[in-house]
């Protein structure tokens, strides 16, 4: 049943352009509202046709889900019985305290708490969440700090999911609120090492964070000092700070370049230094050492000297430059550096070589290296270094596609791991039942592509099995091969769930993401449809009941192989997808078209990279051809891939396809890029995003 909604769309002219030599007819540019800015602080100011259009999609979505109301409350049962809802986090020892997050039984939202180091009792709470989202469409926590004398803690909050997030400073022993209140910042937050300063950034009027600010506590925000002002509009700035506590680090890029500026934590009046000017092409990132060989130093990654999969290299802190860098972890060509932090005795790495991630420990006395590894064929590590600087502990996470998440305490220099937690599966969980696997599927020009496979033991792989086939592929993003609960639902149910490791990730170096963007964007594409295809002729899956499954790239990704291969997918679902990609990166007034231009290319001043996104973008590319089943789905106030990409892509497959395979478009009216906040509340999105596969796969009967 193709449902239409119930509201016709009401006539409005075209918007025609010319760019190029080449004539642009956009008939839905309408559903762009001119006060998009205005929507993100506040729904309720969207265009009554607009909105009219929106809930007429989200009733006709609403109707079609109807008849598997049933299968969505006992996906979410089955779902939420695999959460252990009083769960908590491992405490991180920060000076006289150890700070962790926890959730209530039936909570939404997480509790941050602390307590004394080496305690196990003596909890405070310091930020209740579920009681700040009290009466609230939409909260979600963002940054949160401590102060370094542990007497205030610095948090913000998004209100709207527009990523506008406020800026409140807690009174730890009373509980409450300064009156110092800044509105309107991305979510950083940084603290002198006094404890008197705060460092936040603002964003400019096209939602870009592009102004860093210093608060003195007490003062009015009004006063706020502008330290920092970014002049590249295709430049996104974030705050950090080193492991050593001694710089805060104002970084500053785009997709292909990057600029640090070093804030001195001890002396905040202090104007920013820059480490090396940017240059096209030219990333880094800085670690500090008060004395590495005697000087005090960075410790840089980078790319420079042609190291695409990055090196390690020091200078000097008085001479920090590009022309003071010396090797100290060479370039190795498929071994991808990932991030790194330093200690006083040792370097920490996470890198990533054929596919799999490793954590890499560096003596900084003797350069002597040692690997944490694992054995499975496939699977997730994350590293966390944690508060300190003198210390020998780290802490590193890991799964796998059957291993739930496990934190692990790691002493570098004695080598001994004490296992901190692992993840409990209250209704039970026996990874021995699953078997996860890594084939490589061949692509059209001989690359071989990676794909991560779940299934349960006892699936059939004869051919008939269906498939969740999932991918992204883009800004250099690896999909990890990690557990998650939620995808049992469907792996209990027959399926298999593949991840493809598609180029435009960094899967097999950075290589593998260079060859999936600009011109060579349709790799991405092409991949997927390869992975899709291996998995039919390994008689893995079934012809007819893959469905594809991707999000804000990855529904570019699924707009894109909806055009080229409809036949091969029984469904697609496409989660806030970006696929209206010529019209938003023609829109330099858009948050994000600036800084992506580097990803997809410049089509406002350059005519082949016009040229190359027209042939792919989906919106522009939907034909008078039978199309799959098609899920979309988006969020009024995502800044990242607005409302109106999934809104106008749905509308010219309506007046285009010829099948009348469903067609859905659900907009979350109260929520942006990442959906519902609420921890249960997601797991309705879930619900129906796993109803509509399994609908779509023939198997929405097996409860």
């Amino acid at each position: 049943m193709n449902t239409r909604p119930a509201v016709t769309a009401p006539t409005h002219p075209p918007l025609v352009r010319s760019f190029h030599g080449q004539t642009l007819v956009d008939p839905h540019a309408w559903l762009r509202a001119d006060n998009w800015r205005e929507v993100m602080r506040d729904p309720s100011v969207l265009d009554a046709d607009i909105r009219a259009f929106l809930e007429a999609e989200n009733a006709a979505a609403d109707a079609w889900l109807a008849p598997h109301a049933d299968l969505r409350r006992t996906l979410v049962k089955e779902m939420r019985a695999r959460i252990k809802e009083d769960d908590a986090s491992v405490p991180a020892t920060d000076g006289p305290y150890a700070y962790f997050t926890r959730f209530r039984e039936g909570g939404q939202h997480p509790l941050i708490c602390r307590r004394p180091a080496g305690a196990v009792a003596g909890e405070t709470i310091l930020l209740d969440g579920d009681a700040l989202a009290e009466g609230k469409a939409y909260f979600q926590f963002g940054d949160a700090q401590q102060s370094p004398d542990h007497a205030l803690y610095a948090w913000t909050a998004d209100e709207a999911g527009s990523e506008y997030y406020t800026l409140r400073i807690r009174d730890i022993a009373a509980g409450t609120d300064l009156p110092d209140v800044v509105t309107e910042t991305t979510g950083d937050v940084l603290w002198s090492a006094d404890g008197r300063h705060i460092y936040y950034i603002r964003r400019d009027a096209e939602h870009r964070p592009s102004f860093v600010y210093r608060h003195l506590l007490g003062s009015d925000p009004a006063n706020d000092v502008l330290i920092y002002e970014e002049p590249d509009k295709g430049f996104f700035v974030s705050l950090g700070r080193t492991q050593s506590g001694r710089f805060g680090l104002i970084s500053c890029g785009d997709h292909d370049t990057s600029e640090v500026w070093l804030l001195d934590l001890h002396a905040p009046l202090a104007p920013p230094v820059r480490v090396e000017p940017r240059e096209p092409g030219l990333r880094y990132g800085v670690e500090h050492h008060p004395s590495l060989g005697g000087v005090e130093s960075l410790i840089i990654e980078t790319n420079a000297d042609e190291a695409e999969d990055f090196k390690i290299v020091t200078a000097p802190l008085a001479s920090p430059g590009r022309a003071s860098w010396r090797d100290l972890v060479p370039h190795k060509p498929g071994r991808l550096l990932l991030s790194q932090s330093a200690f006083r005795d040792h370097l920490v790495r996470l890198e990533r070589e054929d596919g799999l991630p490793r954590i890499v420990v560096r003596a900084l006395k003797d350069g002597s290296e040692h690997v944490v590894a694992f054995a499975e064929e496939a699977y997730a590590l994350g590293f966390d270094p944690g508060y300190g600087f003198d210390k020998t502990e780290i802490r590193f996470t890991y799964s796998s596609m059957t291993t739930p998440s496990e934190v692990w305490d790691y002493d570098v220099e004695s080598r001994a791991r004490v296992l901190r937690k692992r993840q409990e599966v209250p209704s039970g969980h026996d990874p021995a039942r699953y078997v996860t696997r890594r084939l490589m599927a061949p692509a059209p020009d001989g690359e071989l592509i990676p794909v991560s496979l779940l299934f349960a033991r006892e699936t059939p792989l004869d051919g008939t099995a269906p498939c969740l086939l999932y991918g992204y592929g883009a800004y250099g993003i690896s999909i990890p091969a990690s557990f998650s609960t939620s995808r049992l639902s469907l792996v209990d149910r027959g399926f298999v769930y593949a991840i493809a490791h598609i180029r435009g990730g960094t899967e097999k170096g950075w290589r593998w993401y260079r060859e999936g963007k600009l011109a060579k964007k349709t790799n991405s594409f092409t991949d997927f449809i390869a992975a899709g295809e291996h998995l039919v002729a390994e008689k893995i899956v079934a012809p007819d009941r893959i469905v594809a499954h991707g999000g804000s790239a990855g529904g570019m990704l699924m707009g894109a192989v909806a055009n080229m291969r409809p036949e091969l997918f029984a469904g697609i679902v496409a989660e806030v997808p970006f696929v209206d990609v010529l019209n938003t990166m023609l829109d330099d007034t858009l948050p994000l078209t600036p800084p992506e231009w580097p990803e997809w290319g410049n089509p406002i001043t350059d005519a082949e990279a016009f040229a190359t996104i027209r042939a792919y973008s989906p919106y522009d590319n939907v034909a008078a051809k039978d199309y799959p089943a098609i899920f979309a789905l988006a969020g009024l106030t995502d800044p990242r891939v607005t409302y109106w990409e999934p809104a106008k892509w749905v509308t010219r497959l309506r007046e285009m396809k010829t099948d009348s395979r469903p067609l859905l478009l659900r907009t979350n009216m109260e929520a942006g890029h990442g959906g519902a906040a609420g921890r249960f509340d997601r797991l309705e999105e879930t619900a129906m995003v796993y109803a509509f596969a399994l609908a779509m796969a023939g198997a929405a009967t097996g409860l």
